[in-house]
């Protein structure tokens, strides 16, 4: 851990950036978080895949740098979670990864659990705050959203873009040892190990995690005035792709906070068509 300055006080959002697409995300993200008004230290944690010139916007939003390697995982490991074998043996069959998506990077994220922090909010980079959420900071550890995206089967499994935890150095020690465990494999990276080692998480309200899917396949549960957090699963708002005209009014939401400028009331922006 190469923190840039110390820890500004006990609580912090913390993000993680490995390339110069997700930094790009993050950008949005410090911005989004800073209109909540939130006193909270804005961390990002970083790999040596980031440019300088990708993290320098980041470092100017007043975000606390803290360089990380990745994991030092066995060649076995490695292996199996591999975008290529990952990919064919657990392929996604509901949206498109994008070309920039390294699944062994995913496990960075528990390098959070040695950040010198008492309590933090995690959100993956490719989402946006549009509401304060400082009180996620006095759940217990560990509160995620469930994956709903496309059924009611969804609420079985959790999303591990938006959770609660406490960093202690012990946790994360114990949590090293189980994920390279001989034969270990994570289906869903760091989402499937972290509901394994949390069975009994707590369940956040989906309003706290909406994901862009919700939008396409269950438009009755959208509600932009109760959405906090969105989460732009699967494809990427900064991207071109198939799904970008029926996603147009959340892409373009995301770009105002990407631009800094003109961000709009989520409540004046129009909803799913059913």
């Amino acid at each position: 851990m190469r923190p840039a300055r110390p820890a500004g006080g006990p609580f912090a959002y913390v993000t993680l950036v490995t390339n110069a697409d997700f930094a790009l995300g993050a950008k949005a993200l410090l911005r989004s978080l800073r209109l909540t008004g939130t006193p909270a230290d804005l961390c990002v944690l970083h790999t040596g895949g980031v440019p300088e010139a990708s993290l320098a916007p980041l470092a100017d939003l007043g975000a606390r740098l803290v360089e990380v390697d990745l994991l030092r995982l066995s060649d076995a490991f490695n292996a199996a979670h591999a975008r290529d074998r990952l990919h064919g043996v657990a392929p996604f069959t509901k949206g498109e990864k994008p070309a920039f998506h390294t699944p062994l990077d995913n496990f960075c994220k528990l390098r959070l659990w040695q950040l010198d922090y008492e309590r933090v909010v995690f959100l993956d980079a490719d989402t946006l705050v549009l509401k304060p959420i400082d009180r996620l900071f006095h759940y217990p550890e560990f509160c995620a959203a469930p994956n709903v995206y496309e059924s009611l089967a969804d609420f079985h499994r959790m999303n591990s873009g938006v959770f609660t935890a406490r960093p202690h150095p012990e946790t994360y020690h114990r949590m090293l040892a189980r994920l390279d465990a001989p034969g270990a494999f994570w289906r869903r990276t760091d989402q499937t190990f972290l509901q394994e080692w949390f069975p009994d998480w707590h369940g956040l309200p989906v309003f706290d995690n909406m994901l862009q899917y919700v939008w396409l396949n269950l438009p009755a549960l959208w509600d932009w005035s109760a959405i906090r957090v969105l989460h732009f699963q699967y494809e990427k708002p900064w991207q071109d792709h198939p799904k970008a005209d029926r996603l147009r009014p959340l892409i373009e939401l995301w770009r105002a906070y990407e631009r800094g400028a003109d961000v709009p009331d989520p409540t004046t922006l129009p909803g799913p068509t059913p």
